[in-house]
């Protein structure tokens, strides 16, 4: 009986279904339903220009097809860049619809991450990782991903 006992709690638990309905987004993320298809670019001088604020559905490359500005990590998968032009200095959210690598580049250096986690809750959003940004040109890119297509959205952090 004890041993059926300490089989069960071992078990993971089943996620909770989503509602029928689910919760809203916050307003720096409502975009998010409305993706606009794009393929990745395969150099920095080829990165696909988003804007901030617009969810893209994107097109990645194989890996082994991609010029990277800065060299990941070992791995496989696809990838992909994507340039983007940050107006106002402050906080910018990276959200991704599967689990992928995420450098933010400026001037062919990786920026550090302020904060990351998982996505909300049946929101189709699986991974966010913040950045401290000033005004200029940055570079996306993309790495590691298992799927060929990825939903992007790099948006400005609601201030509270």
């Amino acid at each position: 009986m004890l041993t059926t006992l300490a089989l069960l709690l071992a078990l993971p638990q089943a996620a909770a279904p989503c509602p029928a309905t689910p919760a809203p987004l916050p307003a720096e993320l409502r975009s998010w339903t409305r993706p606009t298809a794009v393929t990745a670019g395969a150099d920095a001088a080829r990165a696909m220009r988003i804007r901030p604020g617009e969810t893209v559905r994107a097109t990645l490359l194989p890996r082994s097809g991609v010029r990277f500005a800065f060299l990941p990590p070992k791995g496989a998968g696809h990838a992909g860049l994507f340039g983007i032009t940050v107006e106002r200095a402050g906080r910018y959210k990276i959200a991704l619809g599967d689990r992928a690598w995420i450098d933010m580049i400026r001037d062919g250096a990786p920026l550090p991450s302020v904060a990351h986690g998982h996505g909300l809750a049946c929101s189709g959003i699986a991974k966010l990782v913040e950045f401290d940004l000033r005004p200029g040109r940055y570079l996306v890119q993309i790495t590691g991903s298992a799927t060929r297509q990825i939903t992007l959205l790099a948006t400005p952090v609601a201030t509270r």
